[in-house]
């Protein structure tokens, strides 16, 4: 027996209402995470523009799967749920980032990184090691704080002087060297020299000996950056103006993968 128009069209929308509610539902949690993990409904109702009635029966359904927690002041919290995603993403943007680390190792010789800023911590996600005897090592996994690394430096550089000084004062600016910045002014201050330059340096101040640049992935789904570390005696100034335009070409091609979406299903 032939489908009715009507069936179909009710269909249609249903399958439309589905995923209109995916959509509200992942758009809700973004805006949560923008605004520091917790919020009010009102807060999201104000900054989505949906009505009340629709984001409480989203935040419930949210709740109930365990991707969103509701606290004792009846504010809304990410849930512990989607840490269980976010390292597997990272894990997987680790994976995608490998064959562009690989070509700064083949274009620079130096051992090529890829780090996210997570919470108020940099954490290394990939890395291919250089093919010199005397290279750099960072374990995959590998937690530091921003002030002492290219990458947080790289990291932070977008990030208003009010959230970065927050930041510092949580962690504390312990020196990993004699040349680490140990001020939230001096740390400011490299910032705008970042901005002005477009790449950051950690010139011996995470490892006396060890030189790195890096520079943020533009347009990444989450704060990304990618470096290349090696001995200072070979990431010399001169060397630095050949690895800096690589490194910024290698970034701005793995933000278009990373942006691209796959075959439609």
């Amino acid at each position: 027996m032939p489908t009715s128009s009507a069936s179909t069209t009710d269909s249609a929308k249903s399958n439309g209402g589905g995923v209109q509610s995916l959509e509200r539902a992942f758009d809700l949690l973004e805006r949560m995470a923008d605004a520091g993990g917790e919020v009010g409904l009102s807060e999201l109702s104000a900054s989505s523009g949906l009505p009340l009635p629709t984001i409480h029966r989203l935040m419930r359904t949210l709740v109930a799967c365990g991707y969103v927690r509701q606290q004792p002041n009846r504010r809304y919290a990410l849930g512990p749920r989607l840490i269980r995603l976010g390292e597997s993403s990272a894990r997987l943007l680790g994976t995608w980032a490998r064959p562009y680390l690989a070509r700064l190792v083949e274009e620079t010789g130096e051992t090529a990184n890829m780090a996210l800023l997570d919470g108020d911590e940099i954490v290394y996600v990939a890395q291919v090691p250089s093919k010199h005897s005397m290279r750099m090592f960072t374990e995959v996994g590998r937690r530091v704080l921003p002030h002492s690394t290219g990458v947080g430096k790289a990291l932070l550089a977008s990030f208003p002087p009010e959230e970065v000084r927050a930041l510092l004062s949580r962690t504390g600016m312990p020196a990993a060297t004699e040349k680490t910045i140990t001020t939230a002014d001096g740390f400011l201050a490299a910032l705008e020299d970042v901005r002005l330059q477009g790449f950051a340096v950690d010139d011996n101040e995470q490892e006396i000996g060890v030189r790195c640049l890096a520079v943020p992935v533009p347009d990444s789904p989450t704060a990304a950056a990618i470096s290349i570390s090696g001995p200072a005696g070979r990431v010399t100034e001169a060397a630095t103006d050949k690895i800096v335009p690589v490194l910024q070409q290698v970034a701005l091609e793995l933000s278009q993968a990373l942006a691209s979406s796959g075959p439609a299903v």
